[in-house]
């Protein structure tokens, strides 16, 4: 059986802030910062994202975010390896292990990212694969390449030597101590528009070789957005699938986000969840060549944090943690709303137009005095007030009190609710959430 968690995971994530250039003194650094200031608000995953065994990766810009058949570290069975440059601790066949014991030491899990498939070098290298008489070029599928990143082959179905490829790349992940996979280039195959899932093979195949080691790993799927008719196979097979294709700092890539989480909002469940992506917060891009601030507003990443936590999205963030300033800090430290990503609380949109969107939220594990919570949110480009009759929300009906006050959590302000209305002033682009009582 895959891995079952109580809440959706919590951590960091290298790409936001360094694209394919983190190195291991990086990483070591955002993991003390989090175990120092994070860990304590449930943050747990230090995840390494994509190329770390990519030798220059990031040097030529200009030109190539993933430098076509550029020199990678591999070994003699096709299995990638980390850049020993940037990696110093993996050298003489060590891999991620030092690196993932320094995190464990810490109290916290490591994560890495992946490229679905088998290195093309490998197969034009015709390396064998391990513990068989196959060689990679025989499994390995030419007609199916990411179309963003050429790193990789596509693995055949049902070929001698494919599960075990897999197999054999999984059980050298989790003898390294890795508690994370980010697979990309799986969620959705959209090069191949005819069959936008033309690799669930590959996360049967994943999914089976993580169970086999005994290990609890966390299999993410990336990129989106994930395909609503597909819902029943990512939640038998993985446990996080984006619902998204790359989230960045945008009003409108948020505001649509509100659209994704309606339309999965049904497929929340112990050990499957999907992922609304990244938290574009704090400071950005250096590793793309061009260092900004995040471009949301203070209210923006508000409006954000409501959504992903009401909704149980995981939470990864995507800055570098040692820059982060006071105030993002308290955003992301809020464990009264960090809570609502527990499997314990299940939300539901209750209204959205292009104005605004109301969502609630129950503690469905308490069987008396159940937690409920409303959000509203304001799409204009002005404050608006907003209300909502609190037991016309069909997630309340049966409940068995009346609500008479109001506690929004981000503010701390109490508001009287009249008549079972509750009122409340929404700035721009902003969000209230109100824990009801």
């Amino acid at each position: 059986m895959k891995y079952q968690m109580h809440k959706a995971p919590m951590g960091w994530n290298s790409y936001d802030y360094y694209d394919t250039t983190v190195n291991e003194e990086q990483v070591k650094a955002n993991a003390d910062y989090m175990a120092s200031h994070l860990k304590e608000a449930g943050w747990e995953y230090i995840v390494v994202d994509i190329e770390w065994y990519a030798k220059g990766a990031g040097s030529m810009r200009e030109l190539y975010q993933y430098i076509p058949f550029a020199e990678v570290q591999m070994d003699g069975y096709g299995r990638l390896q980390p850049d020993e440059e940037r990696f110093p601790s993996s050298a003489n066949g060590k891999g991620f292990g030092p690196l993932a014991d320094y995190i464990h030491r810490l109290g916290l899990k490591f994560g890495i990212h992946i490229m679905r498939g088998i290195p093309r070098t490998a197969a034009h290298q015709h390396l064998p694969v391990w513990g068989t008489d196959v060689t990679a070029d025989q499994i390995a599928d030419p007609s199916s390449i990411c179309g963003w990143n050429p790193d990789m082959y596509g693995v055949r179905k049902n070929v001698k030597g494919a599960q075990e490829y897999y197999d054999s790349i999984i059980s050298m992940y989790a003898e390294w101590g890795v508690d994370y996979i980010k697979c990309d280039d799986i969620c959705n195959t959209n090069l191949y528009r005819e069959n936008q899932y033309s690799a669930a093979h590959e996360v049967e195949m994943l999914q089976c070789a993580i169970q086999k080691t005994g290990r609890d790993i966390v299999l993410s799927l990336s990129p989106g957005p994930a395909l609503i008719e597909k819902a029943w196979h990512y939640e038998k097979y993985a446990n996080m699938w984006r619902i998204t294709d790359d989230f960045w700092d945008q009003w409108e890539l948020l505001k649509n986000m509100f659209v994704r989480c309606e339309l999965w909002q049904n497929h929340v469940s112990e050990g499957s969840y999907p992922d609304c992506d990244m938290l574009p917060v704090g400071k950005l891009g250096k590793g793309f060549g061009n260092e900004w601030d995040t471009r949301f507003t203070k209210e923006e990443q508000i409006t954000m944090m409501t959504l992903w936590c009401m909704f149980g999205s995981p939470l990864m963030i995507g800055t570098d943690l040692t820059l982060l300033d006071e105030w993002t800090l308290w955003l992301l430290t809020r464990k009264d709303i960090l809570k609502l990503t527990s499997n314990d609380y299940t939300a539901r949109q209750v209204y959205r137009d292009e104005e605004s969107a109301v969502w609630s939220c129950l503690n469905v594990n308490k069987k008396d005095e159940k937690e409920a919570y409303v959000a509203l949110f304001n799409f204009t480009d002005k404050a608006q007030e907003m209300e909502c009759v609190l037991l016309q929300i069909e997630q309340f009906a049966g409940y068995k009190q009346s609500f008479t006050n109001a506690k929004e959590l981000w503010t701390g302000n109490e508001v009287c609710v009249k008549d079972g209305c509750l009122k409340a002033q929404v700035p721009i682009h902003g969000a209230r959430l109100f824990y009801l009582q």
